[in-house]
């Protein structure tokens, strides 16, 4: 009896390790009959799918206006440009001026509200900061940073790249609204919290802001410069306006100012709107991304009068394989230099470059037809290609 189960187990075995191998490759894994398909797996995964999840819209109902109309005034509008011999004629000799002002009020009247709700998303500002919330920014937020005693501006808009020392004054906040309205300024930063892994930073809390007079809000928080810390990356600083049904009373929140103790600025937006969604409708949004620089660490040593934290990401060591006697289809340079230490082969690229640099000349004019210069037969292949590359600008040595 054992016998026979043995043989037919044996020939089991057999039957799918030819199955497995097919056309003189073995199949690695279960063969497509048994094992799980790549729908399976992902299902198994789980990941967040904004579209599976039921999402609330918490912010400004969108303003009533007919679709025919906006049509018919785009069209009125294009007749009018295309009838103009004027803009013809400018356009063919690239001397047409193209008003920016005007192009982006026309952008905020019809989709500017609907694409920087995307864009928000597409940086998963909503999830980070009110979980399965959204809400549609339909008070556009004009944010201006004075960068210095010249008036150069830095300004912030939907993601783009601002640093630390440009944005290390309170900005200027411009919107459009009704005098007699009650106004909430938040900026908050989701990312680089020190003390509370899930908490954010308040950076900056204005309320009872009566129209679009910032200065004459409730001072509650002041403004705190942007610090992402070394080795973190980019941060994400978000402007929220909210919009209050009435004058509220926010003396929980008010701080000693200036308020210099991060944990005293430990913030929940989720927490936060939650408990005053009855009078307060998210309006606009603005932000924009910040990484390390000087200006930080400056800021951690003389403003906060301690160190200031830095990380580091420890990459393992690559694996090189043993070295062989004989190396083939590789130069042989790059090859031995796969087993020298990597300071010393770009310490001997940058002497040999400051051999040829002369503080007071001009550099070596390049050759003319690089390809075309002779080279003697008796220098090996590995440095003919390493010459070639010298002549044509290519390799290591001319990006040091």
């Amino acid at each position: 009896m054992a016998n026979v189960l043995f043989r037919i187990i044996s020939s089991e075995l057999i039957a799918t390790k030819s199955q497995q191998i097919r056309y003189g490759h073995r199949v690695r894994g279960k063969p497509p009959g048994i094992a799980r398909t790549l729908e399976q797996r992902l299902a198994e995964l789980k990941p967040y799918n904004p579209a599976l999840q039921f999402k609330v819209d918490i912010g400004l109902p969108a303003v009533q206006k007919s679709k025919r109309a906006i049509l018919a005034q785009q069209l009125e509008h294009r007749k009018k440009i295309q009838s103009d011999p004027n803009l013809e004629r400018l356009a063919r000799h690239k001397e047409l001026r193209i008003d920016l002002d005007e192009t982006e009020k026309i952008w905020q009247e019809t989709s500017g509200a609907y694409d920087c709700r995307k864009i928000a998303e597409h940086y998963n500002i909503f999830q980070d900061l009110y979980g399965d919330a959204y809400f549609t920014p339909r008070v556009p937020l004009n944010i201006s940073y004075t960068i210095n005693d010249d008036g150069d501006l830095a300004k912030a808009f939907r993601g783009n790249i601002l640093k630390p020392l440009e944005t290390s004054k309170p900005p200027e906040v411009a919107y459009e609204s009704d005098p007699n309205t009650l106004w909430t300024l938040l900026l908050t930063c989701p990312d680089g919290n020190l003390v509370e892994e899930n908490s954010e930073y308040c950076h900056w809390f204005i309320g009872n802001i009566p129209g679009s007079d910032v200065e004459k809000g409730e001072m509650l928080m002041d403004y705190l410069k942007p610090i992402p810390l070394g080795g973190t990356g980019y941060h994400r600083y978000i402007f929220i306006l909210y919009k209050q049904d009435k004058k509220l009373d926010f003396s929980a929140f008010r701080k000693e100012q200036p308020c210099l103790d991060l944990k005293e600025r430990n913030w929940n937006t989720y927490n936060f709107y939650k408990d005053h969604q009855d009078f307060l409708t998210p309006a606009g949004l603005s932000f924009f991304q910040a990484d390390w620089d000087s200006s930080v660490k400056d800021f951690f040593h003389n403003t906060l009068g301690t160190e200031e934290p830095t990380f580091e990401y420890n990459f393992p060591q690559p694996h090189i394989a043993k070295q062989r006697w004989f190396p083939l289809r590789m130069p042989f340079n790059l090859y031995m230099d796969k087993y020298r230490d990597p300071k010393q082969i770009h310490k001997e690229y940058l002497l040999k470059k400051l051999k040829k640099t002369h503080p007071f000349k001009e550099p070596e004019a390049p050759l003319r037809y690089p390809n075309a210069q002779y080279i003697d037969r008796s220098v090996p292949s590995w440095l003919k290609l390493e010459i070639r590359k010298e002549r044509l600008g290519w390799g290591r040595i001319n990006d040091v």
